[in-house]
């Protein structure tokens, strides 16, 4: 199986009905690290990484450039989610491809908790499905993984069309009687 090439995707922002995804800007880095700062409890579960690697404004900054070296080189395309009307960032939303022969990408999304239960979490999905199957990227499938203990998250998902995959068994090792179990949904493009 021959592997595909990354592709160089648009920077151009995608509007849906009230909200702006756009990947991130430079100017970006104080509302971004204000809603990591504000929410470190609420989203370390589910994004470890991303709450350790913002820990000060120098820090947003740094992430924030690493996302547009990720996007000109294939390896993550991320979007900064912001209200059309009050202009508010509400939270980002990410297609990480793989460059199999078959192109998939795995979606990843948080919102602020003041940004939650309004439906903005399934417009920017949508939109973000769109982009997944109809951009240059092309995806054969689209992947989306949920802590079980969230399932306004799987509802979400579910809403959009995503259907949930069989249990997949997680490493002993790795595994914590503490954990949620982790539900991992697919989409693939209408026929």
């Amino acid at each position: 199986m021959n592997a595909t090439l990354p592709v160089v995707l648009s920077l151009a922002p995608i509007s849906t009905a009230r909200l702006l995804l756009r990947p991130y800007e430079p100017t970006d880095e104080a509302d971004f690290f204000a809603v990591i700062d504000a929410n470190r409890a609420y989203l370390r579960p589910a994004f470890p990484t991303r709450v350790s690697s913002v820990q000060t404004l120098a820090d947003a900054r740094r992430v924030l450039a690493t996302f547009r070296q990720d996007w000109r080189t294939g390896r993550l395309y991320v979007f900064g989610i912001w209200h059309h009307l009050t202009q508010a960032y509400l939270g980002d939303i990410s297609l990480k491809p793989t460059w199999s022969a078959a192109v998939t990408a795995e979606i990843g999304y948080y919102l602020a908790p003041e940004a939650q239960g309004q439906g903005y979490a399934k417009e920017a999905l949508a939109a973000a499905v769109h982009f997944g199957f109809h951009s240059a990227l092309r995806a054969a499938r689209l992947d989306l993984r949920c802590r079980a203990d969230n399932p306004r998250s799987c509802a979400v998902a579910e809403h959009v069309g995503f259907r949930r995959l069989p249990v997949r068994p997680r490493l002993w090792p790795l595994r914590s009687a503490a954990a949620p179990e982790i539900l991992h949904y697919a989409l693939y493009p209408a026929a």
